[in-house]
């Protein structure tokens, strides 16, 4: 089999605004609505593949779902939790192992930044104590030399967040849904430079699950399936400088945004220039701008002649994260990969509501990014 013979069949998605639920009763909201999506039961599931970074552990979920003995395996692989689920899922299907397999992805994080533990990441304590472990640090410091690199202003990362506060107004389940404009976010407050607090994303809740089928079983249960052409996860190389390990050799670094975007066009036969829309890792909004170009929907420089004339918009030349992406959904770790993939579905079915793409889209990409250095991508056709 190949990559053409898994089918993405049933979705689901809960919202990603903050409630009462637990993560782990999201998680199984998500899978009930994927299910029902599917028009497929629990007992027809071979296989799961599922994570979240904080709410629990994915495979004690079938004390709700349903003893059936099927095999589920935890997922934990930071920011990409939800795309590496995703990649295991289409491999069991590729391989025959099985003909029906899950994703699902969930988390519900404490208010307040993340507080990653330098052991967790083979660091030592000093690391911490010296605030190394800051996130918005490494962003601001990759940022800035990226817009010094490429001549890009400060004005288009708050465009970029603009574009996000505009399109979570679209979005059902979005977390944040007010619109803010680019003066708004340029004065709400500088976190790192050039950073402010309304280009970032914050740790939040939410749950996403995927049900993958066989062309054989799609065929049966009809519906409106999306191929999964492509479902790849890379780690880093040498040279690169990524969170948590903030250092490189002279010279340009290395991107694992770019080669897992390779890898994942490659397996697709596909290129940047066939895609519709995309979603695009936006923890910040420096990271969507240098994601553009590290995954080749354009030149690095050029996002400065793109983003300030709505070439990203919903109705722009390439379509980026049309449901407002991590900044107008928040980071819940394990769900936010899947949720790329969730809405480049909607869009290729033609299902996203006020904020469908026009012109009837056929193919879509996902990235995600997450440290210390790992990327998931993935290419999707009607």
């Amino acid at each position: 089999m190949n990559a053409e013979d898994v089918l993405v069949c049933g979705a689901g998605i809960t919202s990603f605004a903050r409630t009462d639920k637990s993560g782990r009763r999201l998680a199984v909201e998500a899978v009930g609505a994927a299910l029902k999506d599917a028009g497929l039961p629990w007992s027809r599931v071979r296989a799961a593949y599922g994570g979240s970074d904080a709410a629990g552990n994915a495979d004690t979920l079938v004390a709700e779902l349903g003893l059936t003995g099927l095999p589920f395996t935890n997922v934990r692989n930071g920011c990409a939790t939800g795309g590496s689920a995703l990649v295991a899922a289409a491999q069991a299907i590729r391989s025959g192992a099985a003909d029906v397999a899950l994703a699902v992805g969930f988390d519900k994080h404490p208010r307040g930044a993340f507080d990653p533990r330098p052991a967790d990441w083979g660091l030592d304590e000093a690391y911490g104590r010296d605030g190394l472990m800051v996130t918005t640090q490494f962003f601001a410091m990759k940022i800035q030399r990226y817009l010094h690199d490429h001549g890009i202003t400060a004005r288009t990362l708050a465009l970029v967040a603009e574009k996000a506060y505009a399109n979570g107004t679209l979005t059902p389940h979005a977390w944040r849904r007010k619109p803010l404009d680019a003066d708004e976010i340029l004065a709400s407050g500088m976190v790192n430079d050039p950073l402010t607090r309304y280009m970032f994303c914050s740790p939040g809740q939410g749950a996403v699950a995927l049900v993958l089928c066989n062309r054989a079983v799609a065929r049966r249960i009809g519906g409106t399936p999306v191929t999964l052409r492509a479902a790849v996860v890379r780690t880093r190389r040498f040279g690169s400088f990524e969170v948590f390990s903030p250092w490189a050799p002279p010279g340009t670094p290395t991107s694992v945004s770019a080669d897992a975007a390779r890898a994942a066009f490659e397996e697709a036969g596909l290129g940047p220039r066939d895609i519709d829309v995309c979603q695009l890792q936006d923890t910040e909004s420096g990271a969507e701008v240098m994601h553009l170009a590290e995954c080749g929907f354009c030149e690095h420089g050029e996002q400065e002649s793109l983003i300030p004339f709505g070439a990203t918009r919903i109705d722009g030349l390439l379509p980026v994260n049309t449901d407002g992406g991590c900044i107008a959904n928040g980071e819940p770790i394990g769900a936010s990969g899947l949720r790329q993939v969730h809405e480049v579905v909607q869009q290729l079915r033609g299902r996203a509501g006020e904020r469908q793409v026009p012109g009837d889209p056929s193919a879509g990409f996902t990235h995600v990014y997450g440290a210390p250095g790992v990327s998931a991508c993935t290419v999707l056709t009607r």
